[in-house]
């Protein structure tokens, strides 16, 4: 995942200095922190109003509640992740908290273990959820997917690549790999790299990577040499490496570029479509563009026709 995705960072000695930032920090890439959270997480972004045809779009029950629970993985920064006040702050909560306000909806966000949340939205435990999803035809089986941001997938290792690491994907057999379990990066572990890595005779990545429940975990295995490398979102990693100081380093490209959806009840009245009409409404309004320049991220931004529901192509 780009994260199906994914989980967190910190530990102890010269990487405690690092661990209360990345400690902090979510499927497809979190690290954390009031330090360096984003290139500038004070600053602000359009107040648009309410847009009075997405509201009518918006199911009876929950008009009448007023509130969207949003559940979250808030271990991936800087997508979602908790600041040094225990706050759920992020891009996908910026993003989040406008569309809703389009909607005429406040938003309540809850943390929750990333490998739950598809099946607490079809309990009804949450309405919905903004977690860096890659959309997938698997997921989309369980729930509708409004798409919404591009991310790839990336490696980082320690700094000075002392594995001698190659950055690719197929070039990881036998390497001691981290990565955030349920996520997409997990999947291609298990399905695409580590059977390729057998029919060559390779060897292969142990256990299929070392998996985490968190991102920020993951992160520091690397930093702790516990793991060679890291594979996760390229948000995540971009943002693991500038809040590293210095430890860690990407290699190669992204790879395998996929929207990240915004994951809704299935058949929930007309709710995919009116979230859908409201990133669309942001695009135009700029406020889209602001929330993901705030973050640093917004190489991956979409245009407001690539705004697609249920589009995933595997």
């Amino acid at each position: 995942m780009a994260r199906s995705l994914s989980q967190r960072l910190f530990l102890a000695g010269s990487v405690a200095a690092i661990g209360s930032l990345l400690l902090t920090g979510c499927g497809s890439s979190k690290i954390g922190g009031n330090s360096g959270a984003a290139p500038d997480a004070s600053q602000t972004v359009n107040s648009e109003g309410t847009d009075p045809a997405l509201v009518a779009m918006v199911p009876a029950a929950l008009k009448s509640k007023g509130t969207v629970l949003i559940a979250t993985d808030s271990t991936y920064a800087p997508s979602e992740f908790k600041d040094a006040g225990g706050n759920i702050v992020g891009m996908d909560v910026d993003l989040g908290n406008a569309i809703f306000k389009k909607l005429g909806l406040t938003t309540q966000w809850q943390s929750a273990d990333f490998g739950s949340i598809l099946g607490g939205i079809t309990a009804k435990k949450y309405d919905l959820s903004f977690s860096s999803f890659t959309d997938t035809k698997a997921r989309e089986q369980q729930v509708d997917m409004v798409e919404y941001y591009n991310a790839g997938e990336a490696i980082a290792t320690l700094t000075g690549n002392p594995y001698k690491l190659t950055g690719v994907a197929a070039d990881l057999c036998g390497v001691k790999v981290s990565v955030e379990a349920n996520t997409t990066e997990s999947a291609e572990i298990a399905q695409t790299i580590n059977p390729a890595c057998k029919k060559a005779g390779k060897a292969q990545v142990p256990d299929n990577g070392d998996q985490f429940t968190a991102q920020t975990d993951s992160t520091s295995a690397v930093i702790a040499k516990r793991d060679q490398a890291m594979l996760a979102d390229s948000p995540v990693i971009d943002y693991a490496v500038k809040q590293g100081q210095g430890q860690l380093m990407k290699i190669g490209q992204d790879y395998n570029t996929a929207p990240y959806g915004i994951a809704i009840p299935k058949n929930d009245g007309r709710l995919a479509q009116a979230v859908q009409g409201a990133i669309k409404d942001l695009i135009k309004d700029g406020t889209y563009g602001q929330i993901l320049t705030k973050w640093g991220v917004d190489s991956g931004a979409l245009t407001a026709d690539k705004v697609l529901i249920n589009a995933a192509a595997s």
